[in-house]
């Protein structure tokens, strides 16, 4: 049988050269084709849960939160087993499925036993599912940058990032989530002065409810005049540092203390 075929090579090698050459066509355009990375995402079929707990050591955290979200998780369909991490201020439940398991439904199934023990735990805490793609699944990496006659600092391009450059990637197909690092986010800073609050007999406590009441708009409704319609709002919210200065706290025999 090997004969027959080396003959017939042999015979016919333009054939055989010519058929060669299509299959190393056929490879090449498939090569160029293949749905792989360079990394490929080997990651099991998982959902992480993220819990921010400013202030809580990693006993409590693991007490409070990491235990009641974990428990809750057991008994889950197709659940193969779950790990967490207890960190200060930080609580990690990663719940790991079966291969095969469509992810979408793992997420809701998931979604579901954290609507039941969002109850059980502190007030305040809210825990988060992680996103869909791993660290595996990380695409590229980019950085914002600025020519040295723009003037641009780090607050104004972690600006740009935030509001500009990561919104239209979100957009892109298949992008899953944008992360920022680094940069400074644009902040306001209120600072009182111990020795005035004292002064006036304040605390701290009376300084946040009075950011928290001046900064939120305020709708009334509206007025029909000539079959027109004019809607009343208060707007409130905090813009500018003179804002900030201009909140009233509270007042003392009539005159206003900001």
């Amino acid at each position: 049988m090997l004969n027959k075929v080396v003959s017939f090579s042999l015979a016919h090698r333009w054939l055989v050269l010519l058929v060669a050459a299509c299959v190393a066509a056929l490879g090449i355009y498939n090569f160029n084709r293949l749905p792989i990375d360079a990394v490929p995402d080997i990651t099991n079929v998982q959902v992480q849960i993220n819990v921010e707990a400013p202030g809580y050591s990693p006993l409590e955290s693991e007490q409070r939160i990491t235990y009641p979200i974990e428990t809750a998780m057991a008994g889950l369909p197709r659940l193969d087993y779950t790990r967490s991490i207890s960190r200060y201020g930080l609580s990690q439940v990663t719940v790991i499925f079966r291969d095969g398991t469509d992810i979408y439904l793992a997420r809701q199934l998931v979604n579901e036993r954290l609507s039941e023990v969002k109850e059980r735990l502190p007030e305040g805490i809210e825990p988060a599912m992680g996103p869909i793609a791993t660290g595996l699944g990380e695409i590229f990496m980019y950085t914002v940058g600025s020519t040295d006659d723009a003037g641009h600092d780090l607050m104004s391009l972690r600006t740009v990032q935030d509001w500009i450059v990561r919104p239209q990637l979100r957009q892109t197909p298949g992008v899953v989530e944008v992360n920022t690092i680094g940069g400074y986010s644009k902040q306001f800073h209120v600072l009182p002065d111990p020795d005035k609050l004292l002064a006036f007999d304040l605390t701290l406590q009376d300084v946040m409810a009075a950011l928290v009441r001046n900064n939120a708009n305020t709708g009334a409704g509206y007025i029909e005049r000539f079959g027109a319609q004019y809607l009343i709002r208060s707007p409130g919210q905090i813009a500018t540092l003179d804002d900030l200065k201009h909140i009233t706290i509270t007042k003392r025999q009539g005159v206003p203390v900001s």
